[in-house]
């Protein structure tokens, strides 16, 4: 069976927590227009991923891609 992945968005960030097993959470950021101020402000949004054997350590740059609900919060693998 293959897997369709050219609708599938990836999301760059950093790695922030490695502390459950294969699971990683990732802080992304990212710059919004404020509609009042008409100013950047930079929004983070932490994102739980799956990191097989957890070889990825904190403060690490990675590129996460969704996948099939694997619990409850996590819904994204480590590329």
């Amino acid at each position: 069976m293959e897997t369709n992945t050219k609708n599938q968005k990836t999301l760059t960030g950093v790695v922030v927590s490695t502390k459950m097993k294969d699971t990683i959470t990732v802080a992304v950021n990212r710059y919004v227009k404020d509609s009042k101020y008409k100013k950047y402000v930079k929004k983070t949004k932490k994102y739980l991923a799956h990191d097989a054997g957890n070889t990825k350590k904190e403060g690490e740059r990675v590129t996460i891609q969704p996948c099939r609900p694997m619990s409850k919060n996590k819904h994204f693998i480590v590329i």
